[in-house]
């Protein structure tokens, strides 16, 4: 393509060709601009209004948002689940149950339980502590949890969910097997009376079982 070059006028006649055409140019952009601004002048007011209406729609959003989290900080602060409520729930809601208790502890934590879960009902992640997985045994009152759990969550732990942690977390009780093998292959459990104190007392979970921060050399990553 041709490149598109200016010629420097020549001659009186020219220069004053160009000079009018340049004053038209000025006149012309001088208007625009003065019409721009009368607009911009009588349409101010409806403008402010916007403007103000805008700022007013997102404070209120975040006063809205800040309100929800405060509320969602006090609930699970305050939140205390019985044994007697334990004992009346289901599988599903024992699971959501341990997953708000974990939430309140300050571990971010969501259900994962369900059909193929691989010995995996709940898992959250502490920013210091690393990966939990908690398995969930709701029993009826008397009911007692056996070893091979236990064998189940430990296969798991590390090369399928990649834990720091592994819990296995029931309403009811171990067998002294159960509770031997878990305390020798680093898989915590919690029975009735180490539910009591971590629902009821409001002890936090990894004060209760003891949990270290976050390891490279953890158990279950090493075994991954």
């Amino acid at each position: 393509m041709p490149r598109l070059r200016l010629r420097r006028p020549r001659g009186p006649a020219e220069l004053v060709s160009a000079a009018v055409v340049a004053l038209a140019v000025l006149v012309l952009a001088i208007r625009t601009a003065t019409v721009a601004a009368g607009a911009l002048i009588q349409a101010w007011p409806a403008l402010l209004a916007l403007a103000l209406l805008a700022a007013a729609v997102a404070v209120w959003r975040i006063r809205q948002a800040a309100a929800v989290r405060r509320w969602d900080r006090e609930r699970l602060a305050a939140l205390r689940i019985t044994l007697s409520e334990f004992d009346a729930m289901d599988d599903r809601s024992f699971e959501y149950a341990l997953r708000d208790l974990l939430v309140r502890d300050g571990w971010p934590a969501r259900r994962v339980g369900g059909g193929g879960d691989q010995a995996a009902d709940v898992i959250g992640d502490h920013p210091q502590r690393g990966r939990i997985v908690v398995q969930a045994k709701h029993t009826r009152v008397g009911g007692k949890v056996e070893s091979k759990v236990m064998y189940a969550v430990n296969g798991t732990a590390g090369p399928v969910h990649k834990a720091d942690h592994a819990v296995v977390v029931t309403n009811g009780a171990f067998t002294r097997d159960a509770m031997a093998w878990g305390d020798r292959h680093g898989v915590h459990w919690v029975d009735r009376e180490k539910l009591r104190r971590w629902s009821e007392n409001g002890t936090a979970l990894h004060e209760l079982l003891s949990l270290p921060a976050r390891s490279r050399t953890s158990r279950f990553k090493r075994a991954a």
